[in-house]
């Protein structure tokens, strides 16, 4: 008898919803503490304790919904096999449009696109309604009705031109086949990777958002100080303006080789009180990169992403995996679709890896800067963010342990705090 392949992956879904939903609740739970955890305690006002509060138990509100209405849907699109169902009615309406069905490029095509329809249909409503009720409740959204459905058709349009070029390359490589099938996927996914993290700051992110200079003046030239005391090889610094849809605020870097770049939000700048600020977290950032961060998590991606590959490849021709979902045929990306599914416990449990390091290395950021000398800057910095981001200011222990990549306020400063004990 064929091992029950779909049931065991609905099992492993409806259980891993119910824990995170247990954690959601010890969360929700948190924010409704009317006290501000000691650590912050003439720290942050008391005004914008309340509004993180009240903004924080909206979005939790909010997300038990989108959670409980995706794992239902998930469930039963599995369930009802109705990814089955659609490769059909895909190749039909292939046949209905006057090209070949028997080609599998074409065919999965009219399959993906179909797929990306739903996902965007039935995004959108929770989408509306996280921009322009609980985002506009609070201050936060700052985009037009126009706005927000140009960017969505700018999105659309992306990965139109983007998805079936990676989806073709992936169904040609598999086809062929060969002994090193595994080497040539991740090879072929590593160097789009690169292409796209060249071309996306370049080409992509400039149809969103404005990139601007940062003008002339003390907060540049002391940026540019700060990276070129650590050997940054900074080539721009932009400004962009995040202000035009949200108020809340971000700074990052990207770039290759000898060719980096940083960009700051406009809102940052706004909402940090000095050019001192803005430099601790650009300190922070800074860290991230001279303590080889970035590298590191892209070299455990890249390995981790081998290994799926590599388990694909074992899997691909398994027909009870198929019939498991409902397939009689064995498409190669339905294939890759059945294969994720069935190995989500390994994947949920090297998402949780991932962010037990994401959190060491932000300590370790932090430590960075403030051996800098930025860390008064920083925890100012990091207190004025917070409040103006209006961010959860308690945080129950296991839900940020679990599923946080950045470990909360309280935390990085007492962090810093245990640092100073130690250089006395």
């Amino acid at each position: 008898m064929a091992f029950p392949y779909m049931e065991a992956v609905i099992v492993f879904m409806i259980f891993k919803y119910i824990f995170e939903s247990y954690l959601d609740m010890r969360q929700h739970a948190a924010l409704k503490w009317r006290t501000l955890p000691q650590t912050l305690e003439g720290v942050i006002s008391q005004e914008n304790f309340e509004k993180s509060r009240a903004y924080s138990l909206d979005k939790s509100h909010f997300y038990f919904l989108w959670e409980l209405v995706a794992i239902l849907m998930n469930s039963a699109i599995l369930f009802f096999r109705v990814l089955p169902w659609f490769w059909k009615k895909s190749g039909e309406f292939v046949v209905l449009v006057g090209l070949n069905a028997e080609n599998e490029i074409i065919h999965t095509l009219a399959f993906w696109a179909g797929c990306m329809f739903w996902s965007e249909v039935t995004d959108l409503p929770f989408s509306l309604y996280r921009t322009f009720v609980i985002e506009s409740r609070h201050g936060f959204n700052k985009q037009t009705v126009w706005l927000f459905f140009r960017d969505s058709f700018k999105g659309i349009g992306v990965a139109v031109v983007r998805g079936p070029l990676i989806v073709s390359a992936i169904i040609i490589i598999v086809q062929k086949g060969g002994p090193y099938l595994a080497i040539n996927l991740w090879a072929s996914q590593f160097v789009l990777s690169l292409v796209w993290m060249t071309l996306y700051p370049i080409l992509i992110a400039p149809l969103f958002n404005k990139f601007t200079p940062l003008p002339d003046g003390d907060l540049r030239e002391k940026i540019e100080n700060l990276a070129s005391s650590l050997e940054f090889p900074l080539k721009k610094l932009f400004v962009v303006d995040g202000s035009t849809r949200s108020s809340h605020s971000n700074a990052y870097m990207y770039g290759f080789f000898k060719n980096k770049r940083i960009v700051l939000y406009d809102t940052l700048i706004q909402q940090c009180e000095n050019d001192e600020e803005i430099v601790a977290v650009i300190a922070h950032e800074l860290g991230h990169w001279k303590l080889n961060h970035t590298m590191y998590t892209f070299i455990a991606v890249q390995i981790l992403t081998f290994l799926q590959f590599g388990g694909y490849t074992l899997a691909r021709n398994s027909s009870d995996l198929f019939q498991s979902f409902g397939f009689d045929t064995q498409p190669v990306l339905i294939g890759i679709i059945i294969f994720k599914h069935t190995i989500i416990p390994l994947r949920y449990l090297e998402s949780f890896a991932l962010n037990l390091v994401r959190r060491s290395f932000e300590f370790q950021a932090d430590a960075f800067a403030k051996n800098l000398g930025h860390a008064l800057a920083l925890r100012d910095a990091l207190v004025k963010l917070q409040e103006e981001n209006l961010s959860a200011m308690n945080t129950d222990p296991w839900y940020s342990f679990f599923l946080c990549s950045h470990p909360p306020l309280v935390e990085r400063l007492a962090a810093l705090d245990e640092l100073d004990k130690k250089e006395d």
